[in-house]
């Protein structure tokens, strides 16, 4: 298999032109061991660029555990790879596993367009929202510090999250137009150094809290940045943007 290796602030992920389909059967154990990070490739997820009727492209993508869901990261990097192949030139339409996505790219930064968010509630203190996968939000102090894989499976583990699971995102501000947010993953069940589905849940908390229509994020794999527009306790319009860049490229034998 010939495959690639791209990064979105820090999420990785091993990217397969599968648009003539030759690997439309691999296994669950297949795409675990191309993720792991001793005895394959490793990375948080594996995205196969498939064709699609009226889209520029498809983005399968799975986490490490070999689930499926959606990954605004893994999308931005999507977008990267399917730029870099020479499926499209600037701006694209593609297909996930949550829908439609417009997308563009400019010099390495890509510019993701998500899926509206239509309901937002509260756990406690925290907050509860589906931005293509689901994500649980909470607000803490000294992030730096912050127990995040102790606390993130604890919550993921709950009793209202451990059938489907849920992803976990702890978040501090920074300052008035800048959040720190660190994430705990369901499907990789540990802390990624970004999460682009809970960045912007993150960001549309902040963004509601404060009266904003962007927002930039650190993240431990580097900076983001979300636009949306707010109605009510819903959100449309919403962007991620920042950079998405290919590693290497290889072959492996999935003997």
């Amino acid at each position: 298999m010939e495959f690639y290796k791209y990064q979105g602030t820090g999420n990785d992920f091993v990217m397969i032109d599968n648009r003539s389909g030759e690997w439309n059967d691999l296994s669950i154990a297949d795409i675990q061991k191309l993720c792991d990070r001793r005895f394959g490739i490793g990375a948080d997820g594996l995205i196969k660029i498939n064709s699609a009727e009226n889209f520029d492209f498809e983005v399968d993508y799975y986490n490490s555990d070999g689930s499926k869901s959606f990954c605004g990261n893994g999308a931005r990097c999507s977008v990267a790879f399917a730029f870099f192949l020479d499926i499209f030139e600037g701006n694209c339409k593609f297909l996930a596993i949550d829908g439609e996505h417009v997308a563009e790219i400019h010099n390495g930064v890509v510019k993701l367009k998500m899926s509206d968010v239509e309901t937002i509630s509260s756990d406690g203190n925290d907050t509860v929202m589906n931005t293509g996968s689901p994500h649980y939000v909470k607000y803490v102090e000294d992030i730096v510090n912050y127990n995040v894989f102790a606390e993130g499976n604890s919550i993921r583990n709950s009793e209202n999250y451990k059938e489907k699971g849920i992803n976990v995102n702890f978040v501090e501000k920074i300052n008035d137009d800048k959040i720190f947010v660190r994430t705990y993953e369901r499907g990789v069940e540990d802390e990624t150094y970004s999460c682009g589905t809970g960045v912007t849940a993150s960001a549309l908390t902040f963004l509601q809290n404060n009266n904003l229509i962007s927002v930039k994020v650190k993240t431990l794999g580097g900076n983001l940045k979300v636009y949306a527009e707010q109605n009510g306790n819903t959100f449309k319009n919403i962007w991620l943007e920042g950079p998405a860049k290919q590693v290497f490229k290889g072959k492996i034998d999935l003997i």
